[in-house]
């Protein structure tokens, strides 16, 4: 079987050649773009780079290796990508498209916050759908996290989430991940539901994040899908799913870029344990070395 492209691979081929030339730049641009960084994105890259190059008068291909990961580390670092979860109990709700991965993302952040030594609950607040209900709480075992599951088939969605929090606060728990529907039966209704939710939550406790979960593998056509909750969910950061290596590594950027809404969370496999803090500058050197 080939070997699966990747972004590093493509560079460490240009970067061992004796100098700097016009095919650099050709495969350069090649590889950011084949890496989805999108067009203008790569082009504002080279421009860059093509200025640093020439500001240090250097023909040394592992100079240049070097300002491709100082050059995507500041543009990465443009962005706040901390987690902000300082609130007792900080609640965190998750939104986003059906089909991107958004239960099995809930069980890897909770397994994500397990590690840091943070209890969690999860509240499945997507009730139209009985088998949402029944994945979730599968996740949510595996993420070492309680739920709270709706009383009756068709409860309202804002009432699960109330109940969630009043269970935080009842039991201490520290974290609430509230889960949401990506779609529901009557069309338009869906920000109405999400607007309602938040409502209910803010009553009794503020909301830390609003995390929208995207399929890195979908591309630009998942953020266009994800539009509706970027106008009117609040979402204050993003989890990119199934971002395979560094094949589709630039999407990161371009995604921050399209939106300004910073990355927070990297799901990178499929294990329990698959799911990682965005880091800028760790990200970067993954990409290029």
């Amino acid at each position: 079987m080939a070997e699966k492209w990747s972004l590093g691979g493509a560079l460490r081929s240009m970067f061992v050649k004796p100098t700097i030339d016009d095919t650099t730049w050709d495969d350069l641009e090649t590889a950011l773009l084949t890496a989805d960084f999108g067009p203008d994105i790569a082009e504002r890259i080279i421009e860059e780079l093509h200025e640093k190059v020439d500001r240090f008068r250097t023909t040394d291909p592992r100079d240049l290796q070097r300002m491709l990961k100082e050059t995507l580390e500041e543009h990465f670092a443009k962005f706040d990508t901390t987690l902000r979860l300082t609130e007792r109990p900080a609640v965190v709700l998750v939104v986003g498209v059906n089909g991107v991965g958004k239960t099995t993302t809930i069980g890897k952040f909770a397994k994500f916050l397990q590690r840091y030594g943070r209890s969690v609950v999860v509240g499945a607040a997507d009730t139209f759908r009985a088998a949402a209900v029944d994945q979730l709480a599968t996740w949510a075992e595996r993420g070492g996290a309680e739920i709270v599951r709706p009383q009756h088939e068709g409860q309202d969605p804002a009432s699960v989430a109330f109940q969630t929090i009043e269970y935080a606060k009842r039991t201490g728990t520290e974290i609430v991940l509230v889960d949401t529907a990506g779609r529901l039966h009557t069309k338009g209704g869906l920000m109405d539901e999400l607007g309602k939710i938040r409502r209910v939550i803010e009553k009794q406790a503020p909301i830390s994040e609003v995390l929208l979960v995207l399929d890195a593998t979908t591309g630009q056509n998942g953020v266009l899908q994800a539009q509706a909750f970027l106008e009117h969910a609040g979402v204050t950061g993003l989890v990119l799913t199934k971002l395979d290596g560094s094949a589709k590594g630039g999407f990161v950027l371009a995604v921050q870029e399209r939106t300004g809404i910073p990355v927070k969370l990297l799901g990178q496999g499929e294990g329990i344990g698959d799911l990682t803090g965005f880091t800028p500058h760790v990200f970067a050197a993954s990409l290029v070395d």
